[in-house]
């Protein structure tokens, strides 16, 4: 009898900028029943069954969902078999208890350091869905379902061989009359840095803390690294995930397959005051040197908004209230601007806005309007809404991917780069380099206007008492900024006795070297208490970029990170409630 075979093509290796192999296949072994040879089916099933440990139902569940395709075509029961699965149905093959059942050798994705895993994302069996919508694709194929897997699928999977044989009675191969070999997808490199990658797990885990981080070039948009946590094994995936697994991570209450960096929208808290100063710059409305008096809170509209310090800042000019992070400072910019020119001057900057980063999903953050609340409610914007959003509370939401473009913004000038995570493909004849994508937009912004700003930035890390000071890195300037976002109304926070996830989160911004930055990013802790825990976190990634970069031994993994685990309730009960601000 004639028996082909297809021969699965290994997908495509994947690189780090550096050459570092990040994603590989392993060889592994496949269990398969060709129904071309097969008498009776139902006694192959529950033979089958029986031989490889599995339930019955299960085998004739995959037998089923495939029963419409080519007889010839082999279905897969196993796609990683154990030894002992596989030399259980060897011994019966050779026995002729299974003559219709082939065990094959094919590659299998493996990820050797489970790091990036919402990056890489996870490859599994093609869906009826998949195959309906993608000429090229084929029931049994595997391929990507998230992550950069998905989003380059069809050059990471390579094209399919065949080989056909002689078997005899026993379903033994006797000899080969053709073979078609597999062509092995492209290779990859991607703009990831392995050890920055490595630094932002390393950092997030001795935090505790769950959330996410971008690590961007702020001159071309090169993803540098980029992290969720937690996180899952995407190995688990590779050659079929079983049922109790699965079960495990989408009834998870951290939700470890939700990709936070892209997917999950936040306030942005005091990050994003410098979105705020910049629009009243470039609008006209003040100057570098203009100063508010701040005295623990103002009075907008009939209500009392307060500063997170109790009895106030004094006089700050705008550099200091970046420092300071003074409330008072940018509820006072924020209502003379108003909320359209707010709208306008952020979504410039990449808040708001999607960023086009070359991953599945992105969601859209949103930084409101008076027009998107006429659409959205057919009400008209209150003025008192105002001074809530001008520090990045009320309405305002946004992705940590988002604010890492923000943040490359200030840093290059007024450009919104694209983020992007393909740097080049070999396709066996050698690298060929990805054009870099175009910007999203670029806007002109006064040099000295921005300057303010980054002095402001440089000072919340390096001068006392700056917000941002656990980020500093000795010999380098570092510029950067805290922000602490509440997830519930105060009074809320005091009737449920406050629980691990009604806590503040927390954000860190940041760019070095102030003057021609070569990083820019974000570190977003979940439930992190305060701004500076983020901070905390992100010195790790800025001393493991800096020692690359001077050439000095990576820093080890940090033991601890001297977190600030005390209760904001004290100073968050300064500020007014976002459920409760007055029209």
């Amino acid at each position: 009898r004639l028996l082909t075979l297809p021969l699965r093509a290994p997908r495509g290796v994947l690189f780090d900028r550096d050459g570092r192999v990040l994603v590989e296949n392993r060889h592994s072994y496949s269990i398969s029943i060709v129904r071309e040879h097969t008498k009776d089916i139902n006694r192959t099933i529950t033979l089958l069954s029986s031989v490889l440990g599995l339930q019955e139902p299960s085998v004739r569940e995959i037998v089923e969902r495939h029963r419409r395709e080519p007889t010839y075509r082999p279905i897969t029961i196993v796609q990683d078999a154990t030894l002992a699965q596989v030399a259980a149905v060897t011994a019966r093959r050779l026995a002729t208890e299974l003559p219709d059942v082939v065990v094959q050798q094919v590659p299998t994705r493996q990820y050797p350091d489970t790091l990036a895993a919402h990056l890489f994302g996870y490859v599994g069996e093609v869906t009826d869905a998949q195959v309906a919508n993608a000429v090229a694709l084929k029931s049994g194929d595997i391929v990507g379902q998230s992550g950069v897997e998905k989003i380059y699928n069809a050059l990471l999977m390579g094209e399919d061989g065949a080989k056909r044989v002689v078997v005899n009675s026993t379903g033994r191969e006797i000899r080969t009359l053709d073979e078609i070999p597999p062509t092995e997808g492209k290779k990859l490199q991607l703009t990831i840095d392995y050890d920055l990658q490595k630094a932002v797990e390393e950092a997030f885990a001795a935090s505790g803390f769950n959330g996410a981080a971008v690590v961007l070039d702020p001159r071309d948009g090169q993803v540098l690294a980029f992290a969720r946590l937690p996180a899952y094994d995407p190995n688990a995936f590779a050659a079929g995930i079983d049922r109790s697994t699965w079960s495990q991570l989408i009834t998870d209450e951290d939700r470890p397959l939700n990709d936070r960096a892209i997917q999950g929208t936040y306030s942005p808290g005091s990050t994003f005051k410098m979105a705020v100063a910049l629009a009243a710059l470039e609008e006209g409305l003040i100057t570098p040197d203009f100063k508010v008096y701040c005295n623990g809170q103002e009075n907008f509209y009939g209500r009392d908004f307060k500063c997170w310090k109790r009895g106030g800042h004094g006089s700050m000019d705008l550099a200091h209230a970046i420092q300071n992070s003074c409330d008072v400072y940018f509820y006072t910019v924020g209502n003379m601007l108003g909320v359209d020119k707010i709208n306008k001057w952020s979504t410039a900057l990449g808040i708001g806005v999607k960023s086009g980063i070359d991953l599945p999903n992105e969601k859209q953050g949103l930084v409101p309007s008076t027009a998107w609340k006429r659409q959205r409610t057919k009400e008209r914007w209150y003025a008192g809404e105002t001074i809530s959003v001008s520090i990045g509370q009320g309405q305002v939401s946004v992705t940590p991917v988002s604010m890492a473009v923000y943040m490359a913004a200030l840093a290059n000038g007024g450009t919104r780069v694209t983020p992007h995570l393909l740097k080049a493909v070999d396709d066996g004849g050698g690298w060929k380099p990805i054009a870099t994508p175009a910007p999203q937009s670029t806007i002109t912004i006064d040099a000295e206007k921005l300057q303010a700003i980054r002095d402001g930035l440089w000072m919340a890390v390096n001068v006392p008492p700056g917000t941002g000071a656990t980020a500093k890195v000795a010999g380098h300037d570092v510029v950067g900024k805290t922000g602490s976002a509440q997830v519930i109304s105060n009074e809320g926070r005091l009737a449920a006795r406050t629980t691990r996830n009604l806590r503040d989160h927390g954000w860190f911004v940041f760019f070095a070297p102030k003057d021609n930055p070569t990083i820019a990013g974000v570190v977003f802790a979940e439930h992190g208490i305060h701004g500076g825990n983020a901070a905390r976190i992100s010195h790790h990634v800025l001393d493991t970029f800096f020692a690359k970069q001077d050439g000095r031994p990576l820093p080890p993994p940090p033991a601890d990170l001297k977190l600030d685990l005390s209760d904001p309730m004290a100073r968050a009960s300064q500020r007014p409630a976002d459920e409760e601000t007055e029209r």
